[in-house]
């Protein structure tokens, strides 16, 4: 079984909580991603995500410049890089989240995604559990 190290991307793009909805929007469209950690120094705080900005900041009227810790997701479920895959995959699927940062105490050091299990063809059921729950959750509430 892999630890979460061997799969996580280091290389995470992030946003402080000097950024604006605005600024955090344009990351997510240069860098073509969902979500993005927020940090203060290199400790992280938040995350925001393309629905936060949306159910949060657009449908709530909120323009651009609002801060972008008005928005984010400040009840973070996070995880080593020395837990398991399966660890990961039973986090992902009890919390319904498609992205979990990785962290060594506080300090963000990477992040885990669904992509990342699929890309590494886990043979992990686990793994393949969390992708089926998630996936059907989400798709079930989206005809709703």
């Amino acid at each position: 079984m892999e630890n979460i190290r061997d799969i996580m991307t280091s290389e995470v793009e992030s946003c402080t909580l000097l950024d604006n909805v605005y600024e955090v929007a344009l990351k997510m469209k240069e860098l073509n991603v969902g979500a993005i950690p927020i940090v203060d120094q290199d400790k992280l705080v938040g995350m925001i995500t393309d629905r936060d900005i949306v159910v949060r900041g657009v449908a709530e009227k909120h323009p651009g410049s609002t801060k972008v810790e008005d928005i984010m997701s400040n009840k973070l479920i996070t995880i080593t890089p020395d837990s398991t895959s399966k660890e990961a995959a039973k986090l992902m699927a009890e919390h319904q989240i498609r992205r979990l940062p990785v962290v060594e105490g506080d300090k963000l050091v990477g992040i885990v995604s669904l992509g990342d299990f699929a890309i590494r063809e886990l043979t992990d059921d686990q793994a393949k559990v969390a992708l089926t729950e998630i996936s059907e959750q989400n798709f079930n509430s989206a005809q709703h």
